[in-house]
């Protein structure tokens, strides 16, 4: 299987800008994707932050499997760390997302009220690419502030954001330079967090039917009627059967084939699924103890 590696040049650019302007924030927000924690943490920006407080936000949890998300964020937090799921395309999420914003910086805010300062906080807004950075920034402003997109890449500048009593910086998405573990890279490949152009969607869109065969066969039975016991490759098959992708002589068109199933995971017509479990998360530091 052909090795994931993704980091474009403006990715470095990237880091050196955030290691600068690192300094004007009072914390960090990070968000992750909630399918798959463990893979969308880029441990290399922790360091970026230089001991400001974090915020662990996991957003899309309304594409992710429920009880996982449930289970990981109580974990993360017995851990120690201050961690909120969201769906930051749904406005309901706006608030609790605000609270946790607001207790994580709530002592420096006594501090200030105590000294009759008054000025907004400021927030940097981190994270790899596609995990909906600037779609958070926007759900915090109330409208259309932040560039955003169903894409890995869109934002290539840092953008200043004022929503309310934060000011908020939009940062562009940073791999790690290296993807040391393949199987997180293949998830970030099949969640959309990796530019499809550098992928072989072939060797990626089996892979993903070999996972989803062993956690979530059920899935792939209701949307394909590709049923237990096939190899990824027959399940491909029933993925073009199903969605009528035929070349001419009746072949089935694999390639299509290979891009609606990932764009039926990507919006979450196959239900809501979650790669990344304990053991995942906890070896990316995520959970302690």
């Amino acid at each position: 299987m052909k090795t994931i590696q993704w980091y474009p040049g403006h990715m470095a650019k990237a880091m050196r800008m955030m290691e600068e302007n690192v300094k004007l924030c009072d914390a960090v927000v990070f968000v992750l994707d909630a399918r798959c924690v463990a893979a969308s943490f880029n441990a290399k920006l922790l360091p970026l932050t230089g001991g400001r407080p974090v915020l662990y936000a996991l957003n899309k949890s309304d594409l992710a499997d429920p009880a996982r998300t449930i289970f990981l964020l109580a974990k993360m937090k017995e851990s120690g760390l201050r961690a909120v799921s969201l769906n930051a395309v749904s406005p309901s999420s706006a608030r609790p997302l605000k609270a946790a914003m607001n207790e994580l910086v709530g002592e420096k805010i006594a501090r200030m009220r105590e000294k009759g300062i008054k000025k907004p906080l400021r927030f940097m807004v981190a994270g790899i690419p596609n995990t909906g950075k600037s779609t958070v920034i926007n759900l915090l402003a109330g409208e259309r502030k932040a560039q955003a997109g169903d894409k890995a890449g869109v934002t290539r500048a840092k953008q200043w954001v004022k929503c309310g009593g934060f000011e908020l910086l939009d940062t562009p998405g940073t791999m790690p330079p290296a993807c040391e573990d393949q199987t997180l890279a293949r998830r970030l490949a099949y969640v959309g967090s990796i530019n499809d152009d550098i992928l072989a969607l072939d060797e990626i869109a089996l892979a993903l039917l070999e996972e989803l065969q062993k956690t979530y066969p059920a899935a792939l039975a209701e949307r394909y009627s590709a049923g237990e016991g096939l190899t990824p490759a027959e399940a491909l098959d029933c993925v073009c059967k199903k969605r009528g992708l035929l070349l001419r002589g009746g072949e089935y068109d694999y390639e299509r084939g290979e891009r609606a199933l990932l764009d039926d995971l990507r919006k979450g017509r196959l239900g809501r699924i979650s790669f990344d479990g304990e053991e995942e998360v906890r070896a990316a530091g995520l959970i302690r103890g």
